[in-house]
């Protein structure tokens, strides 16, 4: 059995890191010309707005290596399609509102718009009223 210190560093990590995560990808979504002024401010700004490129990217990694292991689960519990669902759904959401506040991206950063928010629908729908709790 872990030490009890080992437990309560483990949490605190895990909670300041997840925490963390909602506050930065909440701002970054919402206040994007502010967020990178942050990164574009610092000493370096080219090595910070790769590095935060490069962070966005494994975080992005992540998450679909996530959905590809877990698909089958995503698809039949509860818990598990409705965390991936909010998390596309935030994608979504905050697509629409660069679109609506920064201007028409990249036909590619449209497409992938349209991807996204037909996928969302059409998952939440074969799904919905089939999920096991």
């Amino acid at each position: 059995m872990a030490h009890p210190f080992l437990r309560w560093a483990a949490l605190v990590l895990f909670f300041g890191y997840a925490a963390t995560l909602v506050l930065a990808g909440a701002v970054g979504a919402v206040a994007a010309p502010f967020d990178l002024s942050l990164t574009a401010g610092l000493d370096d700004p080219e090595a910070s707005l790769l590095a935060q490129h490069r962070f966005l990217r494994a975080v992005e990694l992540g998450f679909g290596a996530f959905a590809l292991l877990y698909w089958r689960q995503i698809f039949r519990r509860r818990a598990f399609n409705r965390g991936f669902l909010a998390v596309m759904t935030a994608g979504v959401v905050a697509r629409l509102l660069s679109l609506a506040v920064d201007g028409v991206p990249s036909a590619a950063m449209v497409s992938f718009l349209a991807w996204e928010l037909v996928g969302v629908a059409a998952i939440f729908a074969y799904t919905y009223g089939t999920l096991e709790d």
